[in-house]
């Protein structure tokens, strides 16, 4: 068994920091797609563009170290992330508003810190507690400070929704820490999304909800959501959170809000206010501060 070390190099914070751009961007792209194909065919599109890439590489990994005794812990990432993931999102923005869905999913490294101290035993210093919370509350700030939407129906069920597919998003975190460092970040995440394609199959089966797209548009946008923002992003992601503990790597999920409200504003003119951009940062303060923290911990240990 390899054992999992955590690197202070500047490798794994670029690959998380380019996870969270791609998770970021998704929400301007997704935005677009969804009104095209709509949700379900979306989301099962992205599974098959990132499936069929990986097909390519899957005999050589698998001839490599396939995941052997390890399929259980296999199907229960993958039914964390994707499916349950993407499932109580998809629902989510649906019943709430996209502003009450980023406030809620600030809860998320708080979630995966606990649940790192409890089942992973990992020491959480109060600087990455801080810092934590700092961005937890730029978040809620950022949330407070945008205009409500009219397409909220029912936002105590969305935003509930929201909270379950964070407690999904912690459980995917903590489980493929126990797999990181055992097998390629490509191959969990290609098995990751091909377990998605069977799971969302019946939404894509239904086929575009409002016929196919004229434009080429919407098309090229599937491909790079299949492409970067699945495939590439949670292979980023996998990389990354092999490297550093599980709970300052979920403090980088709260860049995300921040860049697709910045991504919103440059493609598809959505004004930020100045009560936003101070809430923006916040939010970098809280990570720069969880992260100045880790790597001065990381630093004393090792003289």
């Amino acid at each position: 068994m390899q054992k999992t070390t955590f690197s202070p190099s500047v490798l794994p914070t670029l690959a998380l920091l380019g996870a969270v751009f791609l998770w970021g961007s998704s929400f301007s792209a997704m935005k677009v797609a969804v009104a095209a194909f709509g949700p379900l065919f979306t989301v099962w599109s992205r599974m098959c563009i990132s499936t069929a890439l990986f097909v390519p590489l899957s005999w050589k990994l698998l001839k490599n170290g396939g995941p052997g005794r390890d399929w259980g812990w296999i199907l229960l990432v993958a039914i964390f992330q994707p499916c349950l993931y993407f499932l109580c999102e998809g629902f989510a923005v649906h019943y709430t508003t996209s502003a009450q869905a980023g406030m809620v999913s600030a809860v998320l490294p708080l979630l995966v810190a606990a649940g790192a101290h409890l089942v992973l035993k990992e020491t959480s210093g109060p600087g990455i507690w801080i810092g934590g919370g700092l961005s937890c509350l730029g978040v809620v700030w950022l949330t407070l400070a945008s205009s409500p939407s009219a397409t909220a129906p029912n936002p105590f069920l969305g935003n509930t929704l929201e909270f379950a597919a964070m407690l999904s998003a912690a459980g995917y975190m903590l489980t493929v820490r126990r797999l990181a460092g055992r097998y390629s970040s490509w191959l969990l995440t290609g098995l990751q999304f091909s377990l998605g394609v069977l799971f969302f199959l019946p939404g894509g089966m239904q086929g575009p909800s409002g016929g196919w797209p004229e434009t080429v548009w919407p098309y090229l946008l599937l491909l790079y959501l299949g492409a970067l923002v699945t495939l590439g992003a949670f292979n980023l992601y996998n990389w990354g959170i092999a490297r550093v503990p599980a709970g300052r790597a979920a403090t980088f999920v709260n860049l995300v809000p921040v860049t697709a409200a910045v991504l919103g504003a440059l493609f598809l003119d959505e004004v930020l206010s100045t009560s936003q951009i101070a809430a923006s940062i916040l939010v970098l303060a809280g990570v720069a501060l969880a992260q100045s923290t880790f790597l001065e911990r990381t630093a004393r240990r090792q003289r």
